[in-house]
């Protein structure tokens, strides 16, 4: 609860100062943008939430008749969730705040301006939706007859690496959702075009934290034997660092580069196709440094 409480506080923050920004160039349309703020607010807030939830079935659960390995995946599902929170409530910030200066601009778009914000807000929560489900995954398997060497290192390596890897990927998702918002604002007859850009970027910009939840599924679902050796269960747990922490530079660098495809095809829609194709080429050279984490994540964890 202590992390997850870190990324939506960011993110409404951000999201009220832009709100005052907006009314101070527009004071005729203080309804407006505070409802627009407190609609962005609510949605930041979710992975807050969803933090808050794994933390009372931790706090109020029986798990009395577990294993030592249980205990290790329930320290992983608190990890992966409250690391997990932090990049979706500090990006579902960004569409937000854009929406609000966007009313003070076009008042007279205000429903299109909020259904894009909605939009882009929502996809920012999917990373912390990926966390939340290794988080019950951890919570809820029956780890009884594994061995305690080397399986309490998978799991608390799939904890961090499905919550590390969900922050790029949140963050990330909300600087394009961002710049969709104030395309719209800026050109509101370029709204198809901007919407589908910016959910074609966001698709992408969550591979990151796609890759991690994936080798969160291997470490938890792959059966281990037995052993007394330390290497084995250090080269798991060092498996979900190296995805988890691999995938945030990644999850944030798509998103800048998105950001920037959608930003300027609100400018000048006539060469989307050029535009999107840059952005894409781009996103793709990004995403390699992830695919590297992943190769090394899969080796310790099938090959040292």
């Amino acid at each position: 609860m202590g992390f997850g409480a870190i990324g939506a506080a960011v993110g409404e923050g951000y999201t009220a100062a832009q709100a005052n920004a907006a009314l101070s160039r527009d004071p005729e349309n203080a309804g407006g943008i505070f409802k627009s703020m407190l609609v962005g607010q609510a949605i930041a807030e979710s992975a807050s939430i969803f933090a808050l939830v794994v933390a009372m079935i931790l706090l109020f659960s029986d798990f009395s008749n577990g294993s030592y390995v249980t205990v290790a995946a329930l320290f992983g599902a608190g990890l992966a969730m409250g690391f997990g929170a932090i990049g979706s409530g500090v990006g579902s910030g960004f569409p937000a705040g854009a929406a609000c200066v966007g009313l003070a601009r076009q008042p007279a778009i205000s429903g299109k301006l909020t259904t894009n914000m909605l939009i882009g807000s929502a996809v920012c929560q999917t990373p912390s939706i990926f966390a939340m489900v290794t988080a019950f995954i951890l919570l809820f398997s029956d780890f009884s007859q594994s061995p305690v060497n080397p399986t309490w290192a998978a799991v608390l390596g799939a904890g961090l690496a499905s919550g590390l890897g969900a922050i790029g990927s949140g963050i990330g998702g909300g600087s394009v959702a961002e710049a969709s918002s104030e395309g719209v604002a800026r050109q509101p007859g370029a709204l198809t075009t901007v919407t589908n850009v910016m959910l074609l970027g966001q698709a992408i910009t969550q591979t990151p934290a796609i890759l991690a939840l994936l080798v969160s599924f291997i470490l938890i679902f792959k059966s281990y034997p037995a052993t007394g050796a330390i290497a084995p269960a250090m080269a798991l747990l060092a498996s979900g660092l190296c995805m988890g922490i691999g995938a945030i530079g990644p999850g944030i660098g798509e998103g800048i580069a998105s950001s920037g495809g959608v930003r300027w095809i609100a400018r000048n829609s006539s060469i989307a196709g050029d535009l999107t194709r840059t952005m894409l080429v781009g996103m793709a050279v990004a995403e390699s440094t992830a695919i590297y984490s992943m190769v090394i994540a899969l080796v310790l964890i099938f090959v040292v």
